[in-house]
Formats: C-alpha cells, sequence, structure tokens
C-alpha cells in the first residue's frame, strides 16, 4: 500500500543535518576523546589560565591586589638575579639534552639494528633504574660525586690524587651529570621507535651502490631518525628547565636554577604574583627556544641528505 504524498511530513533541514553528523565518524571520534579532553582542560589549562591570570596581580603578604599591573613581569625580565638564572637554566637544559641524546642514540641504535629478537629485553633493562625513586637515584649520585664519596676513593686508589675534591658536587656539572642519568631513557625510547621504522631496504640499497657504514649512517639513518632526535630533545630540555629538586640536592650555589626561584616564591616568599609571572616567561622562552631547536634538527637533516 503506498502513503499518498501529500501525508509525508518532511523532515526539517537542520534536524537533518544534525542527526546525519551524530551519526558520522567525527561525532563519534569526538565522543571518545571526549573524557579526556575534558580531563585535560580541567587539570591542565585551567590552572595555566589560573597561573597567568596570578601573574598580573600584586601580593602584600596575605592580601593579593587583582588590580592589573605588568610590575611582575618587569621584575622577571630585567632583575639581574632572574635573568642570569634563567639564562642557567636554559645553558643546563640545552647540555643535558645535548649529552642525553649523544649517549642514548648508540643504545637505542644498537637495540634497534643489533637487538635481533631481544629488542623487548633491551628495552626492559634500561628500564631498571626507574624501578627506584627519582629522589634515590639523585642521592645516589650525590654520594657517587660528593667529598668521600665513590669517585674520590677512586682518584685517591688509582694515585691520580693525593687528597679529595670538593670540585665534583654542589656545582653546575653535578647538575648536568645527574640530569642526563636520570632522563636518559626517555632519551632511548623515541630514538629507538624512529629508527625502528626505517626501512631497511634503503640501506642495502646505499650498501650495494657502494656507500660505508659511515656515509650509510650519515645520508639515511641519521636523516630519517631526526623525529625521535627532536622528541628525545624535546621530552628531556622541557622538563629539566623546571626542576628544582636535582639542582636543590646537588647543585649547590652554583647550581641554582629558575625554578628554585618559583618554588621559593610560592613557598617562603609566599608572593604568588611574581611567581607566576616567573612561570609564565619560563614557558615562553622554553616554548621559543623548543620552536629553534625543532627547526634546526630538521634544517640540519634536509641538508645532510
Amino acid at each position: 500500500m503506498t502513503v499518498p504524498a501529500e501525508t509525508i511530513v518532511a523532515m526539517p533541514p537542520d534536524r537533518g543535518r544534525k542527526r546525519n553528523w551524530l551519526q558520522s565518524e567525527s561525532a563519534t571520534g569526538l565522543g571518545l576523546i571526549s573524557p579526556t579532553l575534558i580531563y585535560a582542560l580541567i587539570f591542565l589549562v585551567v590552572p595555566i589560565l589560573l597561573v597567568i591570570a596570578n601573574s598580573f596581580w600584586t601580593q602584600h603578604y596575605l592580601v593579593v591586589d587583582r588590580t592589573f599591573t605588568l610590575e611582575n613581569y618587569r621584575i622577571a625580565l630585567t632583575d639581574p638575579i632572574y635573568r642570569d638564572l634563567l639564562m642557567r637554566s636554559l645553558w643546563i637544559s640545552l647540555l643535558v639534552s645535548f649529552f642525553t641524546v649523544v649517549l642514548a642514540y648508540p643504545i637505542a641504535f644498537f637495540i634497534s639494528f643489533y637487538g635481533g629478537r631481544h629488542k623487548g629485553l633491551w628495552l626492559f633493562l634500561i628500564t631498571i633504574p626507574f624501578w627506584t625513586s627519582y629522589l634515590l637515584r639523585v642521592m645516589s649520585w650525590k654520594v657517587i660525586l660528593g667529598y668521600n664519596g665513590v669517585l674520590n676513593a677512586t682518584l685517591m686508589g688509582l694515585g691520580i690524587t693525593d687528597q679529595p675534591s670538593d670540585a665534583f658536587l654542589y656545582n653546575t656539572s653535578a647538575v648536568v651529570i645527574t640530569l642526563t642519568h636520570a632522563w636518559a631513557t626517555f632519551a632511548v625510547l623515541p630514538i629507538f621507535v624512529s629508527l625502528e621504522k626505517i626501512d631497511r631496504t634503503l640501506i642495502e640499497a646505499a650498501t650495494d651502490l657502494g656507500d660505508g657504514p659511515v656515509r650509510r649512517f650519515l645520508r639515511i639513518t641519521l636523516p630519517l631518525s631526526a623525529p625521535g632526535i627532536i622528541s628525545a630533545v624535546l621530552i628531556v630540555m622541557i622538563p629539566t628547565v623546571g626542576d628544582f629538586v636535582t639542582p636543590k640536592l646537588v647543585g649547590g650555589k652554583d647550581g641554582v636554577m629558575i625554578a628554585n626561584a618559583i618554588q621559593a616564591q610560592f613557598g617562603k616568599a609566599a608572593n604568588w604574583p611574581l611567581g607566576a609571572a616567573l612561570s609564565v616567561t619560563t614557558m615562553a622562552v622554553v616554548t621559543a627556544i623548543a620552536a629553534a631547536v625543532v627547526l634546526t634538527i630538521r634544517t640540519a637533516a634536509r641538508r645532510i641528505r
């Protein structure tokens, strides 16, 4: 039985488009990521916005004046103490990133190209240091580098020095060594993943064309693993700028970083707006440095090819 055309009720165009969109893959995907997105907004974006808002206020002991001001940023950018701390923190983070990648790349290369069926075991072994507390690993380096530590005892036992030296601890070098060890695994994993994605037939073709091991590495392996190197640099550089535990334990007065100043402003100094301004300034500078590093690595990888 056919229904007369005049009895058919046409669906409004807007409602039809809405129903089609709700049944689309985009709506399904948005529904799947919504819990994670809401979680990120609440616990990541909102705190950052609160920090930014605090940076434009003024605090007088326990009283917060919410009048808009740029005084905190003037202090953060012009005060020699904070400027020097920020430059030192950036320098330390770049050194740590460089040494970490230099040490992590051979490990990732060995596991990827020579690990065979034991790759999983090798990856498992490099995570063993993370079975212990981060604080315990930092304290271990304090024991190694200390005046009566393992390093001084070894040097004296070998007859290289006559008495212990205090040059190994409470300085910038101690902070760099400790942070490099602490973040080594985080650099190995992204480089390993990038090396695993390299098509091995490209290396075989280069061998057939007469390229030696060094030339194959420089022209194929290194450029194609650039995404992993970039990821490793960012994973290491960004958190190390904000580390305040390691400088406090092994840095001494010569290893203090900007995060220690921020922690002091939010703690003993009770000046949250200035601490917030220092945090925002550090985030902005680190973002610019990270972008420059990524651009530099990508440009170098293209030129090597």
